[in-house]
Parts: C-alpha cells; sequence; structure tokens
C-alpha cells in the first residue's frame, strides 16, 4: 500500500506567527497607520527602542506583484501562501550633519512589549505618487495593542533623528514634499562686518535671548519672537542670518526660500515639535507685499505665514528670521504689528570703516600692493559687502593672468581694472546684482 502523501507545510510567516503568539494569530486585534515617508528615521528609531533586544525583524518575499503584504494575511495559511521570508529590506536614509542611518523599508517584526508578543509589521505604498509608510500592530489584547501604537507616535513624533539640523522643503506638483538637510558654513564673529552696535542688536535679540531662554520663560516673558532684517541687496542679511545660525547649533534651522515658502504651515508645526528652532524666510516681499500688488495665490500665503505666527503659544521658543529688500512694500500688518515681528533691523551698506575690514576679509590668500587703498575704499562709498568681494574675486583673475607662479598679486592695476569691469562694462544690470545702483 502506498503511503498517504504528507500534507504541505504551513507558510514560513503564519508558523512564525502561530510560534510567537503561541495561539492562532487570525483571532488576534490589528491596528494600522501610516506615516510620511521623511517620518522614517524617527520611526525606525522608535521601534527600535521600544522593541529593545526582545525581538528581531523578518523579510517579507511577496511572490504577486501587486500583492498588498499584510499580518491579516500572513495570519492565514491560504493568504500567507502568497509570500515567503526573505531578506530584510533596508533604505539608507541621510540624516542632519551628513550622517547616514539604514532604515527598515519592508519587514516584520517580532518582539515583546510590556512582557507580551507582539508583531509590527513595515511596508510602503506602491503604484501611488506619494507613497506612505504603512505599519501594522498586532497583540494579544486591542488595549496593549492600542498603547503600543501610541508611544510608537510619540517617540517618532518627538524623535531625536532631525533635531539640531539645518532643513529645507522641496515640495512636488502631488502636494507632496521631502526634506533636504544642509551643512551651513561655521562663521566667526570678526566675519560679520558689521557697525558693532547693529551687530550686538541682533545678538541680543537672538544668541543672548536663547542662552537665557530657560530664565526668561520662568519670569513669565514669551519666547517666541520675529526679526526682520532689511536693506539694500549683497549687505548681509542672508550672510547675517547664516553667522546666528552658526552660533546657536542646540536650535533646528528651516531654510525657506522661494517656492518653498508655500510649506510654511508644515515648517512650523515641525519647528514647534522640534523647538527651540529657528525659521529663516528669504526674501519675505515675495509673499508679504501689500496686498493690493500680490499675485494670485500670494495673499494665501501670506495670511498662512501671519497665522502660524499668531497662533504659536508663548512658550512656544521659536525664533523667526525674516529677510526683505524692500521693507517699504512690505505688507504692514506682517513688519509693524506686536507678536509677530518684535524687531526691525536695517542692514546698511557698508561704512568706511567696514569697507576696510571687507578687504581685510576678502582679500585672505592675496597679496595686495597698493599705496591708495585708502582712497579706493573712500570712492566706493554706497556698495555692498557683495560688491567688495566681486571686485577683489575679479581683480585676482587680472593678476592671476599676469603671472603663472607664487602667490597672486593684487596690484593697483588689477583693482582698478576690477571697478572699470564691475561699475562701466557691468551696466546697471551688474551694479543692481551686487547692491551698487544707486551709486551715483
Amino acid at each position: 500500500m502506498p503511503k498517504n502523501p504528507s500534507p504541505d507545510p504551513a507558510p514560513v510567516l503564519f508558523q512564525k506567527l502561530v510560534k510567537h503568539f503561541g495561539c492562532d494569530p487570525g483571532a488576534l486585534p490589528l491596528l494600522e497607520r501610516t506615516f510620511e515617508k521623511y517620518e522614517r528615521p524617527n520611526l525606525y528609531q522608535a521601534l527600535e527602542e521600544i522593541g529593545g533586544k526582545s525581538g528581531s525583524w523578518h523579510g517579507v518575499v511577496n511572490f504577486q506583484d501587486y500583492g498588498v503584504a499584510s499580518l491579516s494575511k500572513f495570519c492565514r495559511p491560504a493568504s500567507a501562501d502568497q509570500f515567503d521570508a526573505g531578506p530584510v529590506q533596508h533604505v539608507d536614509e541621510i540624516l542632519p550633519g551628513k550622517q547616514r542611518l539604514a532604515c527598515v523599508k519592508r519587514g516584520m517584526k517580532l518582539c515583546k512589549y510590556r512582557g507580551m508578543p507582539v508583531a509590527i509589521h513595515l511596508d510602503e505604498e506602491r503604484f501611488t505618487a506619494t507613497p506612505k509608510i504603512q505599519m501594522e500592530v498586532m497583540a494579544a489584547d486591542r488595549g496593549l495593542a492600542e498603547e503600543l501604537m501610541r508611544r510608537i507616535e510619540s517617540v517618532t513624533t518627538y524623535g531625536k533623528a532631525f533635531r539640531g539640523g539645518v532643513i529645507s522643503m522641496a515640495g512636488d506638483c502631488y502636494r507632496g514634499f521631502a526634506l533636504k538637510f544642509h551643512q551651513l558654513p561655521q562663521i566667526q564673529r570678526e566675519e560679520v562686518i558689521l557697525p558693532e552696535e547693529v551687530l550686538q542688536r541682533i545678538e541680543r535679540h537672538t544668541v543672548d535671548f536663547s542662552r537665557q531662554a530657560q530664565r526668561l520663560k520662568a519670569a513669565g516673558r514669551h519666547l517666541k519672537r520675529g526679526i526682520l532684517f532689511h536693506g539694500p541687496p549683497g549687505t548681509g542679511k542672508t550672510y547675517s542670518a547664516m553667522y546666528l545660525a552658526s552660533r546657536m547649533p542646540e536650535r533646528t534651522v528651516f531654510l525657506l526660500t522661494g517656492a518653498d515658502m508655500g510649506m510654511i504651515e508644515k515648517a512650523v508645526s515641525m519647528a514647534r515639535v522640534l523647538q527651540p528652532s529657528t525659521l529663516i524666510l528669504e526674501d519675505v516681499d515675495l509673499i508679504g507685499t501689500k496686498r493690493e500688488q500680490q499675485v494670485v495665490g500670494a495673499n494665501a500665503v501670506l495670511f498662512e505665514l501671519l497665522n502660524q505666527m499668531d497662533g504659536l503659544a508663548d512658550d512656544a521658543d521659536l525664533l523667526f528670521i525674516l529677510t526683505t529688500n524692500r521693507p517699504d512694500v512690505l505688507e504692514p500688518a506682517l513688519a509693524a504689528r506686536p507678536g509677530r515681528i518684535d524687531q526691525a533691523i536695517q542692514i546698511p551698506p557698508p561704512d568706511e570703516d567696514c569697507r576696510r575690514r571687507l578687504f581685510e576679509l576678502y582679500g585672505k590668500g592675496l597679496k595686495v600692493e597698493t599705496k591708495n587703498l585708502g582712497g579706493l575704499i573712500k570712492r566706493l562709498e554706497g556698495v555692498s559687502a557683495a560688491f567688495i568681494r566681486e571686485l577683489l574675486r575679479k581683480a585676482a583673475v587680472h593678476a592671476a593672468l599676469e603671472t603663472s607662479k607664487g602667490k597672486i598679486a593684487v596690484k593697483e592695476r588689477h583693482l582698478e581694472a576690477a571697478v572699470a569691469e564691475l561699475m562701466v562694462a557691468g551696466g546697471d544690470l551688474t551694479k543692481s546684482l551686487l547692491g551698487a545702483a544707486d551709486r551715483k
């Protein structure tokens, strides 16, 4: 008599769940939630922190390209037969400070929470323009599953992956966005060429304030604040903002420029979670001009900015740094009303002393040989810091073309040639770009 064929073994993932829970997993409660893709590093760190060393990840292989993996399918042998165990898929995520973190992209984690077995499954939506991360939690008790889900959400939201970083947001045509991380230059105080009293005012409202934040909060002072830098192009408004960011490395920095202004709501929301935070909005006049002068859609962005600044609690340690070349057309509600902008500081064209210091700063690495530097500095009254930097760069090019060896020696004729190139040959547009358009 032929022997009866042995029954097919149960699917591997089904067996793993049965062994882990010690019962039929199909009778257990299951919770689902989605996360944005940018939250992956914080979500993965949360799962590793909560799961600890009590569990392990298991890879999932899907035999059907259009099938969706889920714990509910792994719980029944018929549907679990569409899947198999395999390698755990990871994605290498970029973090602030040029760091990277390999995070699980697809996989099932079997671990314990409060001494009870739980299962967590991660996957990523497919065949959609803005895919999100799908997470499922299974436990023997619904209350335990809900508690675990809430804890994962909390640790993810207040995660440390982005804290202290410099972040910008890039939107897409599907109303989604991605985070970009930046490395700002370390700017020393002596490299910020401003009148000393102006620099002290800036630092008092930002750097010094941040150092005393907890004492001020205990004294009932509100921590949210805004500062507006205004002045001609090229005078150092953005440079000053970058300097402040480098002086306060403990703060998370959000950079918003141009089209990124549409991300204000999301940026403020993230900044509130990651506080203390600094939000730098460059050329705010692009969205904050007087309402009768605005283009279609600008009002909505302006109102969103005002609403976000008004809606913050007094103890929210958020610093708004706004820059503009056109304070005369800036929306009065943004520029003047208390609680939005606390202080407006003009970044003026460099005076004679500042122009001399700028020549020293941007002349580093060059051998400047001229007997009439003081006369040239006087002649350049009204130009910007950007103009002086470009002037020395062009003079260095003229000097380098004369000799092929040794340190570049910039002589008076090279400086005069650079001045002529910028002020005469370059025309009004070049002067405007470098902040010298108003010089007579």
